[in-house]
């Protein structure tokens, strides 16, 4: 089996299982783990962001996405030399990784046609389930199952736990900084397993736009800014793009210290296995005497300004 990964979050999934020899090819986001930055890179970003600003960023891929532009491009050639028999991409964002349709294009001209698979989660059980969609196109079967059946394992200890509590903290997290971004899918479903009450954001549903009165009225207790793509020295870096406006001194979070910053690429944004630690992070957040585990300040600290 030679297997192209285009999305980071189909890339963890593949190492987890063991195929990590069979991947022959990643996109420049697959940073996990450390093996995966040996396979042969076989996308593009199509746009400069290097020492751009969330703003910044923001307004580029607007603009292009209103213009039609695309953001990512294929290698074709490197796939005609690789033969992958199986891509694994995604539909889910435009802004992530290369549009399912631009991969299927690229995917027919090829003399060898590879099988496609689109992994399109929307929560967590969607989340386990590509799981076992990447093992049974792989034939690794067996593996996925002992890998769904040892995450859900951890996050049934933490709901276990969970249930017990009383005192369930208001919590919102931040996808983009800069417009604000609720984050979303299986972020606040997240949330309440991990012993939260989700505020403003919609279980399933796509991150969304929401403006800082929205944010106040809210009221939250827990604030956890988690950036899309970013890694925590990106998000220490623009974290006084909002935790630094007058506005947000009025959040219940901030007057409690209550502001959190975590590695949202590892742990929040792809839908890879890591979500699950992600999960233990916002446990130890919210009831850190009931999860007590010592975390790296690579991947949680807390908002001191």
């Amino acid at each position: 089996m030679r297997i192209v990964s285009l999305l980071p979050a189909a890339t963890e999934i593949c190492f987890a299982l063991g195929l990590g020899p069979d991947v022959v090819g990643v996109s420049p986001e697959c940073d996990y783990p450390p093996a995966a930055l040996d396979k042969r890179v076989v996308s593009r970003v199509l746009m400069d962001y290097e020492g751009k600003t969330s703003a910044e960023t923001s307004r580029m891929v607007g603009e292009r996405l209103e213009t039609g532009g695309a953001l990512y491009e294929v290698d074709e050639a490197a796939l005609r030399e690789l033969e992958p028999d199986l891509i694994l991409t995604q539909g889910l964002c435009e802004v992530c990784a290369p549009s399912i349709g631009d991969v299927k294009d690229v995917a027919s001209r090829l003399p060898k046609k590879p099988e496609v698979l689109s992994l399109d989660p929307h929560g967590l059980r969607d989340l386990l389930e590509d799981i076992r969609r990447v093992g049974k196109a792989c034939g690794a079967e067996e593996a996925a199952e002992a890998s769904i059946a040892g995450l859900r394992e951890r996050m049934a200890a933490i709901a276990l736990r969970t249930t017990k509590i009383q005192r369930r903290p208001k919590v919102l997290c931040l996808e983009w900084l800069d417009p604000l971004f609720l984050a979303g899918h299986w972020v606040p479903e997240m949330v309440e397993l991990a012993g939260g009450t989700n505020v403003i954001a919609v279980p399933g549903e796509k991150s969304r736009r929401v403006e800082p009165k929205g944010v106040v009225m809210a009221s939250p207790d827990v604030a956890i800014l988690m950036p899309c793509g970013f890694h925590m020295d990106r998000t220490i870096k623009e974290a006084p793009t909002v935790a630094g406006q007058p506005w947000w001194s009025d959040l219940p979070a901030a007057r409690r210290e209550q502001v959190w910053l975590v590695d949202g690429s590892s742990y929040f944004n792809r839908p890879g296995p890591r979500v699950v630690d992600g999960l233990e992070i916002l446990a130890h957040i919210l009831h850190p005497q009931e999860f007590p585990k010592t975390w790296s300040s690579k991947d949680v600290q807390r908002w001191t300004g």
